[in-house]
């Protein structure tokens, strides 16, 4: 699909209410292959690339802005050309979770379900700074070498993201759209794009959704969380579950921050039963 003059790749599997999954960096809609295999013959499942990710165009920085509120109206556009706009199941994963997030607070009456997994749609908890690693790509320059020319980011989050280790031909299937420098350039800005303070451009966008998550509290929401998240950490779960009190949880010791891929017949049977339990 044309979005904003980009090619915007797309997965759009089965009929029936529609369930809207939103990948994250490093990862693109091949991260929810399996739970798209499972759901597709009773939901219509639909899986994104956002722009620089997956199949989608991989435009260079001085062309698209990647940022916070650029990837929201992207979704927001492509929803509605779709016609998606009524009993959405939205599932969201690390990033996902911030621009699904957005959506939902804008348009909480077409949103009937939430599941979440390893993401956060808020501020980090209590101040807490994000790790080094992460620190050192948004804000230091030379970095870019390392995520743009040796593929740190994308690769790194194969060894890391996995507490249970990922078969070679996943690996592949994960790391294949960043195949090149230029094909890396939104694994270097969705970094970049973290907002931690005011002046940080997606400051705004992100607050907005921060102090507008009420407006989502009524809504069914189930989390999955792997436990061993070196960023999205316990502290994000509970905060999750402050704002959310009447969230099922469910926790994975033994699963990373790829926790559909540590454990993904686990959480593929999970959520068949919670669309079953909380039915539209």
């Amino acid at each position: 699909m044309n979005i904003g003059g980009y090619a915007y790749h797309y997965i759009d599997e089965g009929r029936g209410d529609p369930v809207v999954m939103l990948h994250g960096n490093p990862t693109w809609s091949f991260y929810y292959r399996e739970l798209i295999s499972a759901l597709s013959p009773s939901y219509r499942t639909i899986a994104p690339d956002h722009i620089g990710c997956g199949l989608s165009d991989k435009p260079d920085a001085g062309r698209y802005p990647y940022r916070l509120s650029r990837r929201i109206s992207d979704l927001t556009e492509f929803l509605n050309k779709l016609e998606v706009n009524r009993n959405i199941t939205l599932i969201v994963h690390d990033w996902g979770g911030m621009i699904g997030s957005a959506y939902a607070v804008s348009y909480p009456e077409r949103i009937s379900r939430i599941i979440v997994m390893n993401t956060a749609a808020f501020f980090p908890p209590d101040g807490k700074p994000i790790p080094r690693r992460l620190k050192m790509v948004r804000d230091f320059k030379p970095t870019e070498i390392l995520v743009l020319g040796l593929n740190l980011f994308s690769r790194g989050a194969l060894f890391m993201a996995s507490k249970k280790g990922l078969a070679e031909k996943v690996k592949a299937g994960l790391a294949a759209p960043y195949n090149s420098w230029k094909n890396r350039i939104a694994t270097l800005e969705f970094v970049r794009d973290i907002p931690l303070d005011e002046n940080d451009p997606s400051y705004d966008a992100a607050a907005h959704t921060d102090s507008n998550l009420n407006r989502i509290s009524h809504i069914p929401m189930l989390i999955c969380w792997g436990m061993g998240d070196f960023v999205f950490d316990e502290d994000y779960l509970e905060e999750w579950a402050r704002r959310f009190p009447t969230a099922e949880i469910h926790r994975f010791p033994d699963a990373g921050h790829y926790v559909l891929e540590d454990e993904s017949r686990k959480i593929v049977q999970i959520i068949r039963e919670f669309l079953q339990n909380h039915p539209l």
